[in-house]
């Protein structure tokens, strides 16, 4: 089991994602996921709920921290090689 609160430790550490320099800048509790935004490329517009563009931002990316079926690790978020914060905030 993914301990959410504990691995909040993760944003705003720097990550290699698919050959992307990304910062973790939040942790999504249902799925668990990680939410990256890009260092790399420009900005993208952005819009708010209503489906207004308003500002620009870094694109960001969704990340599951579980496989599809809740058994094991993402193999996008294996690659990203935070097994070891896994490992050090699981444990009791």
């Amino acid at each position: 089991m993914v301990n959410v609160d504990k691995l909040r430790i993760l944003i705003g550490r720097e990550v290699d994602f698919e050959g992307q320099r990304c910062q973790i800048i939040e942790i999504l509790e249902d799925d668990p996921a990680l939410v990256l935004q890009s260092m790399d490329y420009g900005v993208t517009i952005q819009a708010d709920q209503h489906g207004e563009a308003h500002r620009k931002v870094p694109p960001t990316i969704t990340v599951s921290i579980l496989n599809q079926d809740g058994e094991g690790l993402n193999p996008a978020f294996s690659a990203m090689r935070l097994g070891r914060f896994l490992n050090s905030v699981n444990k009791p």
